[in-house]
């Protein structure tokens, strides 16, 4: 399947530059799988899609505030170190980074605010590479947090650091779960009450861990889109959350992905763990590729937001709902002036 033909024409102005108020405000695409019907809703709609008996699963990574902004010793010229994952400690602590600005090479040094500094000691030949700082544990993760700044995609315009902190942010992020660098947007549109209409509702609420990292927002540069590598993520469940999916399906419950890395998740550990006759805890790396052609068995429905064009969320919801389909649902938001990407508005496709 080619890349191109994941391409579609979206005028900028619909790119949203600032999340809705209240977050549950923001309209909803419903598309139903079977017979490809289009409803236009708000997002606090989405409680009649649900009934009794269902999983929601969510994704509660928090992001941390990945981007640094530095001077290089040896010229003081200014450079950002993106900060992907740690990879481990020695002398110091080592991570996968992307590197903004000139200059970049290998021995490179780096300084920062709070007395924190850089070395850039490995390319790694596929856009990232490897740098050591002089700081780790605790230390580094408290001067992360004075200077770091929150990793917005490169199509959203910052309104302040104290706004985006909290903007780019879902209201269940768990602070003990901190490690994504992009957040699960679809959680964007969720809030507290509307969490507490579904339990009541007698909707199960599961929380996942997926560290959304490179693998989510890397662009694709194949022309075969079936040769495009992700890059692996860190994926944690508890066995109790994987009991709970599995009775609820047994007893004919639906399984609700919120957001395609909630998705991603279900998919990578019901792959794992197909041939087990009990259901275990999971946590490890994914590198799954959900594309046309896949076929899911965990996720029933998505909740999602409206996707980059020749990204690879785009063909995961292309995946579950059909490719035909997702083209008609784009172009009819599309022309009804529905709010694209990050702080845009929602699909629930059913």
């Amino acid at each position: 399947m080619k890349l191109k033909s994941f391409d579609y024409f979206l005028p900028k102005n619909l790119i949203a530059q600032r999340p809705i108020k209240p977050r549950d405000h923001s309209r909803l695409l419903v598309l139903e799988r079977k017979t490809g019907k289009i409803s236009h809703k708000h997002f606090y709609d989405i409680i009649n899609y649900f009934k009794k008996g269902d999983i929601l699963v969510l994704n509660n990574s928090k992001v941390f505030p990945a981007r640094l902004i530095g001077k290089k010793l040896e010229s003081g010229g200014k450079i950002e170190i993106f900060l992907l994952r740690k990879e481990n400690k020695q002398k110091g602590e080592i991570w996968q980074c992307l590197i903004g600005g000139s200059g970049k090479k290998e021995g490179l040094e780096i300084e920062f605010k709070k007395g924190l500094k850089a070395k850039l000691i490995k390319n790694n030949q596929d856009g990232t590479w490897l740098a050591q700082f002089n700081k780790k544990g605790k230390e580094i993760l408290t001067a992360i947090n004075k200077i770091g700044r929150t990793p917005l995609p490169p199509y959203i315009k910052s309104s302040s650091p104290a706004a985006d902190k909290v903007n780019y942010q879902t209201i269940y992020a768990d602070d003990k779960k901190t490690g994504s660098v992009a957040a699960p947007t679809a959680g964007f549109h969720f809030t507290p009450a509307l969490l507490r209409k579904l339990k009541k509702k007698g909707v199960k609420i599961i929380y996942l861990t997926l560290h959304v990292g490179l693998g989510t927002f890397a662009p694709v540069k194949a022309d075969n889109i079936a040769e495009h590598k992700m890059h692996s993520e860190w994926l944690e469940i508890k066995r109790e959350a994987i009991r709970k999916i599995v009775k609820a399906r047994q007893a004919g419950g639906r399984i609700i992905a919120g957001g395609t890395t909630s998705a991603r998740a279900l998919e990578t550990i019901f792959n794992q763990q197909k041939k087990l006759p009990e259901p275990r805890a999971y946590s490890g790396w994914t590198d799954i590729f959900i594309y046309p052609g896949y076929e899911f068995r965990a996720v029933d429905c998505l909740i999602t937001n409206f996707h980059l064009p020749k990204s690879t969320l785009l063909m995961l919801v292309s995946a579950l709902a059909g490719k035909k389909k997702i083209n008609k649902a784009y172009k009819e938001a599309v022309k009804n002036k529905y709010r694209f990407y990050s702080y845009g508005d929602a699909m629930l496709i059913i």
